[in-house]
């Protein structure tokens, strides 16, 4: 249970954390390939090959996580192809009452992720969550994914707050570190991300398996 009286900054990653990331792997490992494959007249399989090597390639960079440059290294339009399947975004379970939880016990609640502005519009567009946030904070408007060195610092600069009474959850392990790294002193893993994958584990953080399992008590949490 985080010691959630001496909290006052809560912050949330996105995808895998509040949101399921079984939308994220089929539209990037099944969607995706599907409609290069449609549309550079190659098969199915050799689709896959090309994208997971183009995706290998640029991962640790905040480019993996940029739709324009998806959309340019690949030629095809993103945003709107993540529209079609907006059916599949889902909230993982317990998110919202936890997120109501936080906010009558008067906590700052932030969405730090690092997903693209415009996946974060379609997301908090279709599932309304945004309006629990005091900022919903893209990675990219501060040009630094989140588990680079310095980003922690960058953010503080530009949304103050205190290291030692600020909470992280994410379900990278990466992110996690260099929060660490950079001072942050609750952080909370996430055991599955995707609903639909098995469990990670990561037993140097203390993971997440359901939200109810850490519900603050409003009488107790100022």
């Amino acid at each position: 249970m985080p010691p959630w009286s001496t909290i006052d900054t809560i912050m949330f990653d996105m995808d895998g954390t509040l949101l399921d990331l079984h939308f994220d792997n089929y539209f990037w490992q099944s969607l995706v390939p599907q409609m290069y494959a449609k549309e550079h007249g190659i098969s199915e399989a050799d689709a896959k090959i090309l994208v997971k090597f183009k995706n290998e390639q640029a991962l640790g960079s905040l480019e993996w996580y940029c739709l324009d440059y998806w959309a340019d290294e690949l030629k095809i339009n993103i945003v709107q192809l993540k529209k079609t399947i907006t059916h599949k975004i889902s909230v993982r379970p317990n998110v919202e009452k936890l997120l109501t939880q936080l906010r009558d016990c008067k906590k700052r609640i932030l969405l730090i992720t690092n997903a693209h502005p415009s996946s974060l519009e379609i997301k908090m567009a279709h599932t309304g969550i945004d309006s629990f946030f005091h900022d919903c904070i893209s990675s990219h408007t501060l040009n630094l994914a989140k588990e680079h060195h310095g980003f922690w610092d960058k953010l503080q600069h530009h949304f103050p707050y205190d290291p030692a009474k600020t909470i992280l959850f994410d379900d990278s392990l990466p992110v996690l570190r260099q929060a660490q790294r950079e001072g942050l002193k609750h952080l909370y893993a996430i055991q599955k991300p995707d609903s639909k994958r098995p469990p990670l584990h990561a037993e140097e953080f203390p993971q997440v398996i359901d939200f109810e399992h850490i519900m603050p008590n409003p009488l107790s949490a100022h």
